[in-house]
């Protein structure tokens, strides 16, 4: 039997209030509102305390690709934790951290085999720019350091980390930062036309992807070859609503980073995992990156768990006598983790979770543009179980909310009403205004017809409000 939380509600909440530091929270929003709290989760769906059930449109955040309440989840973490709770990988190993380390190294393309397990994905972020600086300064190329990343990309919250993400607005209230992070621009197709200058107005989207890709070689032209470690790209970025690459975009990058001897690092923390259909982004794109960091669908969100997966070569300076990576986690390969990590693909395995993505995307994809009907809808774009829908003032001219529209909007309605209607996914305005969605990988065209029909009552209302 469930638990019945009724009784202790009013003690819940604010408790809520008075000693949980939510995070990315308005904490002033709840001043006169109670706090929603999720307390079951089984299938596509989550519940919060009075019982009412929410479709998962955001598989947590971005987490939780084989569905809520697996059993076989939390038994593997139980044995795992009755045998050996915990021990680090600091000169030692154990099963579990090995057997996990020999299974991405499978999966994964190329010569990408060397696992390092982080808590988390900025710790996977960080840990990639790490290695980065440390490699090249063994292979005798010392001054290599700098990072260039895309505009509007968000890849963590650790300083090194949210030093490489592009967006200002989380940065400046913790600057000074990292210094020698760079920006070039992201792969928005929709708004092409105000990325290039006029350049480009994103009808051709090989010529855009290509103008995109070589703004990389420019990029490193201008800090000096000789000076840049390290590219972090998403197979398709997140923050800004979901932006795919253009044809041959990824291909054009492979070279650029070849041609001037700068890592390609394949931000997968979200797309890796099934994610796009594949294990890995890069294989859904036909690219191969000299390091992938890596966590939330590696373990489907049933414990804490990141991994860093680098290529051999980058792993040879450090087995020569005397070298070592001074760089850990405590937490980093915890048993429980990497336990309920291998149970996780297994069930990928088994329930042909990849398949089913594949098989599913363009379905997901049609069901969402049949919301092209509302004006507010100015485009859809994803990939895989991976969508955003981007929110506009003017369809025909692709005008996009102001400041004060976004949080009225958005934030005001929007976000509020989505919920409200039973689904639970993300309004976001980091770049211009989104509605994401990242559901399980479990569903079908049954919950797709269900995110569209909250949608569109949602957001046929919030035309109505502009």
């Amino acid at each position: 039997m469930d638990p019945d939380y009724t009784a202790d509600l009013p003690h819940l909440q604010q408790a809520a209030k008075d000693h949980l530091w939510m995070h990315f929270t308005r904490h002033s929003s709840y001043e006169n509102a109670d706090v929603p709290i999720i307390v079951k989760g089984e299938g596509a769906y989550i519940y919060d305390a009075h019982g009412k059930k929410y479709l998962d449109g955001l598989a947590g955040l971005f987490v939780n690709q084989v569905g809520h309440g697996r059993t076989e989840l939390a038994e593997a973490a139980a044995k795992q934790a009755s045998q050996l709770a915990f021990h680090p990988l600091w000169s030692y190993a154990h099963p579990a951290a090995i057997e996990l380390a020999e299974k991405l190294a499978n999966l994964a393309p190329g010569n990408l085999n060397r696992v390092f397990f982080t808590s988390g994905g900025g710790e996977a972020v960080e840990t990639a720019w790490k290695l980065a600086k440390n490699y090249y300064k063994l292979v005798g190329k010392p001054l290599k350091h700098k990072v260039i990343s895309r505009a509007i990309a968000y890849h963590g919250t650790t300083q090194g980390a949210l030093s490489i993400t592009g967006l200002p607005g989380l940065k400046q209230q913790f600057e000074p930062l990292v210094p020698s992070t760079f920006r070039v621009p992201n792969t928005n197709t929709y708004r092409a036309d105000s990325i290039t200058g006029g350049l480009l107005d994103g009808s051709d989207a090989e010529a855009f992807g290509r103008w995109a890709a070589d703004q990389i070689a420019v990029a490193i032209e201008n800090e000096g070859p000789d000076t840049v470690a390290a590219v972090f790209l998403e197979p398709v970025q997140n923050a800004g609503g979901c932006f795919p690459p253009p044809p041959g975009y990824w291909q054009r990058v492979r070279e650029i980073c070849d041609e001037y001897d700068v890592l390609l690092v394949s931000d997968e923390v979200i797309c890796a995992y099934g994610r796009l259909g594949t294990w890995f982004g890069g294989q859904k794109f036909g690219y191969e990156p000299d390091i992938v960091t890596s966590a939330k669908g590696l373990t489907s969100g049933y414990a804490p768990l990141g991994a860093m997966i680098a290529s051999d070569r980058l792993m040879e300076p450090f087995l020569a006598d005397g070298q070592m990576f001074a760089h850990g986690y405590t937490f980093g390969g915890h048993p429980v983790s990497t336990a309920v990590a291998l149970k996780n693909l297994e069930i990928f395995e088994e329930e042909k979770l990849l398949e089913n993505v594949s098989s599913n995307e363009a379905a997901f994809r049609s069901t969402l543009e049949k919301l092209k009907d509302l004006p507010i809808v100015g485009d859809v774009r994803g990939s895989g179980y991976f969508y955003g829908i981007e929110l506009v003032k003017d369809r025909d001219t692709k005008e996009s909310f102001t400041e004060d529209e976004c949080e009225r909007i958005l934030y005001g309605y929007v976000s509020k009403a989505l919920y409200e209607e039973g689904l639970y996914c993300r309004a976001d305005d980091r770049g211009d205004p989104v509605i994401q969605l990242s559901p399980p990988l479990i569903v079908g065209q049954r919950e797709f017809d269900e995110i569209e029909q909250i949608l569109r009552v949602v957001l046929d209302k919030a035309y109505s409000l502009l």
